[in-house]
């Protein structure tokens, strides 16, 4: 049983139909329709099992789960708005600010070696911050936690500061000087720039921050909802489905 609604698989349908016949992909020749590929790919963002092993329930073979996989992501991507629309879109909605952070996502059997702002060799996908190999992501929510937008990835060592200058800070000034969408984020992004608020440190001799500063920090902890949120969204949602059927199951 999958907890999603049918009308999601039923999207994902179309748009894998779409893709096969841009492919100019025969009839027939596929080891699964596009209704159970989309069937195999939702069960996979909903379960987040081995993609071989779940290939397997599917009658399909490992290469071709692999292969399923990454057309079915690709073809999911290809409908994600980019940042500048993700901004304006936030905008027209009226939402009174936005929430960045980052998160690594595990990884394994990564060996790339980098050197180090201290000149020595380092995993290139190791994150000190997680303590894992990874590759890191950088998400923009809305005020509810409902992810609005992700990065491509960098590797795990590149710090958050780093990563968000690479990808969305630009974007994140001319929101903030244009739009009047301030952006929430943690002490890892200190020093980012125009628009994007970030905690004031304690002081380092020990003395309490004032009034002022307490009050600041503590109305930027709003962003906590947004950054305790997955930037992936778990429960999907898509052009036609019915949010009150969200807890219908497929067999």
């Amino acid at each position: 049983m999958l907890d999603v609604p049918r009308e999601l698989v039923d999207y994902v349908s179309r748009l894998l139909a779409v893709e096969r016949r841009a492919r100019r992909t025969r009839r027939g020749s596929r080891a699964l329709t596009c209704w159970k590929q989309a069937l195999f790919l939702v069960a996979w963002f909903r379960k987040h099992d081995d993609i071989a092993v779940l290939g397997a329930g599917f009658g399909i073979s490992r290469a071709t789960s692999y292969r399923y996989h990454e057309e079915g992501v690709a073809v999911l991507g290809d409908q994600a708005p980019d940042l500048h629309e993700v901004l304006l879109r936030a905008h027209t909605e009226g939402l009174t600010h936005l929430v960045l952070d980052g998160k690594v996502f595990d990884a394994d059997r990564i060996s790339e070696k980098t050197t180090s702002v201290k000149g020595e060799q380092i995993d290139l996908w190791y994150s000190g911050k997680a303590h894992t190999q990874g590759g890191n992501i950088q998400a923009l929510s809305a005020p509810s936690g409902l992810p609005l937008w992700v990065s491509d990835v960098e590797p795990g060592s590149v710090h958050d500061l780093v990563a968000a200058r690479e990808h969305v800070l630009g974007q994140l000034y001319w929101a903030a000087s244009q739009l009047d969408l301030p952006t929430l984020a943690d002490g890892g992004y200190d020093g980012a720039g125009i628009g994007v608020h970030t905690p004031i440190k304690q002081p380092a001799d020990g003395r309490a921050l004032d009034a002022d500063n307490r009050t600041y920090n503590a109305l930027l902890r709003a962003r906590g909802l947004g950054e305790r949120r997955s930037p992936w969204p778990i429960g999907w949602s898509c052009p036609g489905s019915n949010a009150a059927s969200a807890g219908s199951s497929i067999p």
